[in-house]
């Protein structure tokens, strides 16, 4: 298993000798945990990036893409990105929005007038808005496809129009704006805003106005370009000490904007150098959005009650316009994390610090809820570990 999880580590830029010291420091600690984790929960692969000021700082690769013909993982492996896609449904919402053609308080019914139909015990759900659903506080379920009970059924729903015929069936589950419920179909319902305003397929406008802008050219949604598969990395669950194939190369379908981003390490750095800011890159960064427009996504709306954000504890995690918002060791954390197929992702950002992290695994090793047994997984460690980074920085 040693030779299996072989780590290519590299510091690609050294941090300023003397100043940067504890981060140095910190670093080798996070590499040791992140290296000891990932071969005692039997992970498969695991890649992690520290950016600071707009720069790589610290990349590591472990293991394998594909545990059965044991193709290493390296800087064009891709992985699945899952929920963090709502950080990119929400940022499109707001580009729209400054460009006139919406405003976060409108109702999602004057958009997609078929969300009449779902029912509503505590009042009209023509008044549930654009930034109820951005803060997951509208009052939706959070599954998008609660019914599936067979191995046949699919993934996720392939068209609008089945979830359309569910709508009927779809109840609030509690007063709009009164508290945190995280939701699934109310990212997708804000997708299909996206479309109808641009008049373009979710994966299309994301493609022009944050992908390419971004040049994060190895960066797609859903199945995988051929001239790219080499690099996709298949995924794994672990169970009861057993790790298992999970279905290759799915198709999100409808629910693209929930969770459906796929992407290798240094396309996602772009990413969160774009999201961290760079004075000298601002006007490239101010026509994908305004500097202003971001940090207001950052503004808490409301707790996140019973939920959580990389293993923190709700008492602290605060949910934003489509990311959560985080204090810990005296550093703000501005981020989210992906679940789904196998995959496990988390971005997190220490703003004040100009820093982040992102941490990818194609392995799950216990199955997704909240509760304190499922919170203590060694990718939630691993991830947990990350804020020593930016603590580091913040002494």
């Amino acid at each position: 298993m040693l030779r299996r999880i072989v780590a290519a580590l590299a510091l690609i830029a050294s941090p300023a000798a003397a100043e940067d010291a504890a981060l140095e420091a910190a670093l080798r600690d996070f590499r040791e945990l992140h290296r000891a984790e990932t071969h005692r929960a039997r992970i498969a692969g695991s890649s992690f990036y520290f950016v600071r000021d707009g720069q790589t700082i610290a990349a590591d690769h472990l293991g394998e893409q594909d545990a059965e013909t044991h193709v290493p993982v390296d800087a064009r492996t891709i992985y699945h990105w899952a929920s963090v896609t709502k950080t990119m449904t929400g940022i499109a919402i707001m580009q729209l929005r400054d460009r006139g053609l919406l405003s976060l308080d409108d109702p999602v019914v004057k958009y997609v007038p078929e969300l009449a139909a779902v029912h509503n015990v505590y009042g009209d759900t023509g008044a549930i808005t654009l930034r109820q659903l951005m803060s997951h506080s509208a009052g939706f379920r959070s599954g998008t496809w609660p019914w599936r009970e067979h191995d046949w059924q699919p993934f996720e729903p392939r068209g609008w129009a089945q979830l359309v015929a569910m709508l009927p069936y779809t109840t609030v589950e509690f007063k709009p704006g009164s508290r945190f419920g995280y939701s699934n179909p109310g990212i997708v319902y804000l997708g299909q805003v996206i479309e109808r305003l641009s008049g373009e397929d979710y994966e299309v406008y994301i493609d022009k106005n944050i992908l390419k802008p971004l040049g994060m050219h190895a960066s797609y949604f859903d199945r995988t370009p051929p001239h790219l598969l080499p690099h996709r990395s298949h995924s794994y669950y672990v169970r009861n000490g057993k790790r298992v194939a999970a279905p290759f190369d799915v198709d999100t379908g409808v629910t693209v904007s929930n969770g459906g981003l796929n992407a290798p390490m240094p396309d996602m750095a772009k990413y969160a150098a774009f999201l961290l800011g760079d004075a000298a890159r601002a006007a490239d960064y101010d026509r994908v959005l305004k500097r202003a427009s971001l940090e207001e996504m950052w503004v808490p709306q409301i707790s996140a009650g019973g939920d959580f954000t990389q293993g923190r504890m709700a008492t602290t995690t605060m949910s934003g316009l489509s990311f959560f918002v985080d204090r810990s060791a005296g550093v703000r954390f501005v981020g989210h994390n992906g679940d789904q197929n196998g995959f496990r992702a988390y971005l997190s950002l220490c703003p004040e610090q100009g820093a982040g992290s992102l941490l990818a695994f194609n392995t799950e090793t216990k199955g997704i809820a909240n509760s304190p047994a499922n919170r203590d997984t060694a990718e939630s460690r691993i991830a947990l570990a990350t804020d020593r980074l930016c603590a580091a920085l913040a002494k």
